[in-house]
């Protein structure tokens, strides 16, 4: 898989203080195998699908033990002009755009509303070498109590065009890169515990999103929404055992006519 072009979702690593537990959880649930632990950087552990590269966990570093947490990365083509956009637009640089060997330079950052992102230019790793096939990335949504700080800094950092779902009911923008539809932003309503921060949920992609979810559950995972139907696949969200939030997503088994969509001006 190419390069993917400027605030494209490249990637996506967790935080496990378990780091075997995690293993074996992804492992089973979304048929996951893994490298061997890379000591040299901090026992980042790359996870694959069919030999393809999916994402990666890797242990806390020291200060950042506590709740894990999936982070996706965006796509640049210039981490330090990406990180003074950042901060030019509201939001904070939490990790100075570093280099990780030949790989490439990774950046970590917050945006105004709480959402903690990454970004990645890419070296020799290119990111994600599968999407939209089981046990590989499929989308994610910014889940965020204050939609107008994300609506604002996110396109103005990204260039994203903003389209809104036309729904009475949920507070739903989708933000496209030219005539690709890239993510998703929702508006958390009561339904979120008020100690869930904002964050980006992942969807991972799964052959049957309820056998999914049974091995999920059977291996201390808890159900947070779920399994449903929709114009785009049949979904559930999940916590991880070690608390990281992420959905499943059987991108075959559609229900309903897509939603319709109108440009932001």
């Amino acid at each position: 898989m190419a390069v993917q072009p400027e605030g494209a979702p490249c990637w996506a690593d967790a935080m496990f203080g378990d780091l075997e537990g995690a293993k074996r959880f992804y492992g089973e649930v979304l048929g996951w195998t893994f490298a061997e632990a890379s000591a040299e950087y901090g026992n980042y552990t790359q996870a694959s699908v069919n030999g393809k590269a999916v994402a990666a966990v890797v242990p806390p570093m020291p200060g950042q033990e506590g709740l894990s947490q999936w982070c996706l990365y965006f796509a640049s083509r210039d981490a330090d002009a990406t990180a003074a956009r950042i901060r030019d637009h509201g939001g904070e640089v939490l990790m100075e755009p570093m280099r990780v060997g030949d790989f490439g330079t990774m950046c970590l950052a917050r945006d105004p509303s709480g959402v903690v992102f990454g970004v990645w230019q890419a070296g020799t790793h290119e990111g994600f070498q599968a999407t939209a096939e089981p046990g590989a990335y499929a989308w994610a949504e910014v889940f965020t109590r204050e939609p107008e700080k994300s609506d604002a800094f996110f396109p103005a950092v990204f260039s994203y065009r903003q389209r809104d779902m036309e729904d009475e009911g949920t507070d739903f923008r989708i933000y496209d890169l030219g005539e690709r539809s890239v993510l998703g932003r929702m508006r958390m309503g009561e339904e979120f515990p008020p100690e869930v921060q904002p964050y980006i949920n992942v969807y991972f992609t799964v052959e049957d999103c309820d056998a999914a979810v049974a091995r999920a559950t059977g291996l201390g995972g808890v159900l947070r929404f779920g399994p449903m139907d929709t114009p785009f696949g049949r979904f559930a969200a999940i916590s991880d055992p070690q608390g990281a939030n992420f959905s499943v997503i059987d991108l075959t088994k559609t229900e309903g006519e897509m939603p319709k969509l109108t440009d932001v001006a």
